[in-house]
């Protein structure tokens, strides 16, 4: 993933409402979210060229994600999948804190990243840029290719609107699928510098994010509620932002 947003024991009804979006380069090839036959009850979508994934779930509880974090002298061609972690987390048995505890110890053998695991009881946050890895408790977050905290342009006003719609009881998954197609670029002003070039900055301070080569191919939202069941809500989108199939997930125990 490359931008989302979270509350965690913050709504009512859900013990996690979750909106996201996958950038990547348009001829990275993708299978879309699904249940994966050789781990019972995950779904996620599957990147071909890695074989990992960026988001899943499994049953109504476990869940993980990765972010990329945008530093590219750390970045070492032949390094670890980053997507291995969310796929191992979610075909395993391990607790959220145990696999936060060994991903953290080998965390030298992957580029840089932003992990979430939660196996139902807890999250857990890990880091490739942070002193060590730690639960997080309930709260709203925003996330992009920073470390957890850092509120770029994007976030700051995805976090905004975010918080608006988790006010009500009963979360539209359309608005937040709405949220997560603001194509706003931010003012040159306030874009960090990651050594990208301003007109790359530029093209990736939006939360929906198009350009000739790469862009938003995903737009995700996980609803996971106190008694046991969910949803799980995947658009996909082509190159140029073209929108593709959505695809729905009813979760249970």
């Amino acid at each position: 993933m490359c931008v989302l947003f979270f509350a965690l024991d913050r709504h009512p009804r859900h013990r996690l409402v979750f909106a996201g979006n996958r950038d990547e380069f348009y001829r990275r090839p993708t299978a879309p979210a699904a249940p994966w036959s050789e781990c019972p009850g995950v779904i996620a979508g599957r990147d071909l060229e890695a074989g990992g994934t960026w988001l899943g779930v499994r049953g109504a509880g476990r869940w993980a994600v990765v972010t990329n974090v945008r530093d590219l002298p750390a970045h070492r061609p032949g390094a670890r999948s980053r997507g291995a972690l969310v796929s191992d987390f979610l075909c395993g048995a391990a607790s959220a804190a145990d696999f936060a505890a060994e991903v953290f110890a080998a965390r030298a053998e992957y580029n840089p990243f932003n992990l979430l695991v939660d196996d139902g009881e807890a999250l857990w946050y890990v880091s490739t840029h942070t002193d060590a890895a730690a639960p997080l408790g309930p709260g709203v977050y925003g996330l992009s290719n920073a470390t957890l905290g850092v509120r770029w342009p994007k976030v700051q006003r995805g976090l905004e609107t975010f918080e608006r719609l988790i006010e009500v009881d009963d979360v539209a998954p359309e608005a937040l699928l709405d949220l997560l197609h603001d194509d706003l670029r931010a003012p040159d002003d306030q874009l960090p510098d990651t050594g990208i070039g301003l007109e790359r900055e530029r093209m990736l301070s939006a939360l929906f994010v198009t350009s000739a080569d790469y862009g938003t191919r995903a737009s995700t939202v996980l609803l996971l509620n106190r008694e046991g069941g969910g949803l799980f809500v995947e658009r996909a989108f082509g190159e140029g932002g073209v929108p593709g199939e959505t695809r729905r997930f009813v979760l249970g125990p």
